[in-house]
């Protein structure tokens, strides 16, 4: 009973994303360190679209499954999508070929900092519901 409550896939996609967001900070900072580094290339981190398939998302970010009915079928995860760790290899526009821009970095860094906090609220809110369940308050 309480495997229902608390591991809703819900709470697993939030989780597996505030570790992506994690893993990409990692990362970000790794790109940060290295941008005078020469022949340095910089890494990106896949999460969103591995999540978007596993999910089965349309263009528009809506699942196309829609389940209409409590007699129908659920709706089921087709697999795990974890994040990834992916080496970016596009040319320089640098003399010393390192393809790190300062700029969109510290973009990326602000952007995923947003998107870790946005998720971390949401767990916490999740949880703040099953404990309201369970105490009923």
């Amino acid at each position: 009973m309480l495997e229902q409550i608390v591991g809703n896939k819900a709470l697993d996609v939030m989780q597996r994303g505030m570790g992506a967001a994690n893993l990409r900070h990692e990362v970000i900072s790794h790109n940060i360190a290295n941008v005078n580094t020469p022949y340095f290339k910089k890494s990106n981190v896949v999460f969103e679209e591995l999540l978007a398939k596993e999910l089965d998302l349309d263009d528009t970010g809506r699942m196309k499954v829609v389940r209409t009915n409590d007699r129908h079928m659920p709706i089921a995860f087709r697999g795990r999508a974890l994040a990834k760790i992916e080496l970016d290899e596009s040319s320089s526009m640098r003399y010393d070929n390192n393809n790190v821009d300062i700029d969109v970095e510290m973009a990326s860094l602000a952007k995923n900092s947003l998107y870790f906090n946005a998720l971390a609220r949401q767990v916490g809110g999740q949880f703040s519901r099953i404990r309201s369940v369970l105490t009923g308050q």
